[in-house]
């Protein structure tokens, strides 16, 4: 059966190729998409993903507009890398798509319980700071607790972007992490964490773009092909990254990654690491006695490795193809 899942989005370029991937592959039953501010505002993030979605001929799926905000921390966005719109700047028409009328938290939460009320847990998947995910963990603590697991893009053990220290994802809401993995070790909830360290290697090259573009006019084969193009010129290369997709394709695909599971926790208060995933990759478990930290309470498995081409053969053949 196919896996139900939720996506949490600041679309976003490679959001985007996200939710193309997640709206058409057979093995996933997407039941939700919803959004914070991010990559782009709320509103942008709310048309892109309608965009996407209506592109893609999944006017099906609710799409739940959240959190315009961090919890704390001044809201940034990555339009410098995503254009002017959130989403390439292609010019694509304005959705015929509404936003569902509940919030994003109220919208997760009801389709978690209705999978949780069929036998059927859904997978969380978030793409973005997880401002709305925390909100749910601490207004609906019973809902978040019939997650039957979480894959989120964000962090890294080695890898980062937004400064020297930390991922975007993360840095744009630390609290919100925070809150997240806490909550997850308190109802047992498994995580998996595709972060930076493997986020740069499934790529697409502009000649793939070109058979993608050849589909339709208007389908995500044309969608998927301007994300590839524009983000190719971006960065001046002849191929890609199509970044979020990956955490997506993994859950599709686990064996396209290597994961190992490590206590994680995120830096709240460093003068010059703040937003950064804590990735404890100790290989000792002996005396703890000199640290004052312990272990993390967070026991997360953490992506180390990754078959980029796998993944991205795997998103190339899904836009193809479809359903």
């Amino acid at each position: 059966m196919p896996i139900p899942v939720i996506l949490d989005v600041d679309t976003g370029v490679d959001d985007a190729c996200a939710v193309i991937l997640a709206s058409r592959h057979p093995d996933l039953d997407l039941r939700a998409v919803t959004c914070v501010g991010g990559n782009a505002p709320l509103r942008d993030v709310v048309r892109n993903t309608l965009t996407v979605l209506e592109a893609c001929g999944r006017g099906d799926v609710p799409v739940g507009a959240g959190a315009s905000h961090p919890l704390l921390e001044r809201p940034v966005d990555a339009r410098h890398v995503h254009g002017d719109d959130g989403m390439a700047d292609l010019g694509w028409p304005a959705p015929t798509m509404t936003a569902d009328p509940r919030h994003a938290v109220d919208l997760l939460r009801d389709r978690i319980e209705e999978g949780h009320a069929a036998g059927d847990p859904v997978t969380l998947v978030p793409l973005a700071p997880m401002t709305n995910i925390a909100l749910l963990a601490r207004m609906y603590p019973g809902s978040f607790a019939r997650l039957g697991r979480i894959v989120f893009m964000g962090g890294g053990a080695m890898v980062s972007n937004a400064t020297a220290a930390a991922e975007f994802n993360v840095f744009h809401d630390p609290e919100a992490t925070a809150v997240v993995l806490d909550a997850s070790a308190d109802h047992d909830v498994p995580v998996t964490m595709y972060g930076l360290d493997v986020f740069y290697e499934p790529r697409v090259t502009l000649a793939d773009a070109e058979v993608l573009a050849a589909l339709d006019d208007r389908g995500p084969g044309a969608l998927a092909a301007g994300l590839v193009r524009f983000m190719s010129h971006r960065f001046g290369a002849d191929s890609a990254t199509i970044g979020d997709a990956g955490a997506v394709a993994v859950v599709i695909d686990p064996g396209a990654v290597r994961t190992e599971r490590l206590p994680v926790r995120v830096e709240l208060a460093g003068t010059w690491t703040r937003g950064r995933t804590i990735v404890d990759t100790r290989d000792w478990s002996g005396d703890l006695d000199h640290d004052p930290h312990g272990l993390a309470h967070a026991q997360v498995d953490v992506a180390l490795e990754t078959d980029g081409p796998r993944i991205a053969r795997l998103w190339l053949d899904t836009v193809a193809g479809g359903p």
